[in-house]
């Protein structure tokens, strides 16, 4: 399961920053994830909440904004909705799609208190 190991990256991150800029509590986390990278939103949350026990961010809501997969087709020359990686184009069914947006995980906002 990866999302013990993003869980507890986020936590390091957090605790980092906290240490950094001088903030004891973290209320409000947001990431942003792709629908590609295969994160499972409730198994990060619940990962989350085990791993963040006794740090900064223990008790912070984990706010999740999810990314649709996009990709550019050389073929068409558009951008195309894609569903999974490596896909053929859905509207002229010939190149390997190209993806722009669907893949990422990013912190994107800290609450601190």
């Amino acid at each position: 399961m990866h999302e013990m190991a993003i869980a507890g990256s986020l936590v390091e991150l957090i605790e980092e920053e906290g240490r950094i800029r001088g903030f004891s509590r973290v209320r409000t986390i947001r990431v942003r994830f792709g629908v590609l990278g295969h994160v499972e939103p409730e198994a990060l949350m619940f990962c989350f909440d085990a791993v963040s026990r006794g740090t900064r961010a223990e008790g912070a809501q984990l706010a999740l904004d999810m990314v649709a997969g996009e990709g550019w087709c050389p073929e068409c020359r558009q951008a195309v909705a894609v569903e999974e990686r490596y896909a053929l184009c859905p509207l002229c069914g010939l190149s390997h799609v190209q993806l722009t947006a669907g893949e990422e995980l990013r912190l994107t906002e800290l609450e601190v208190m």
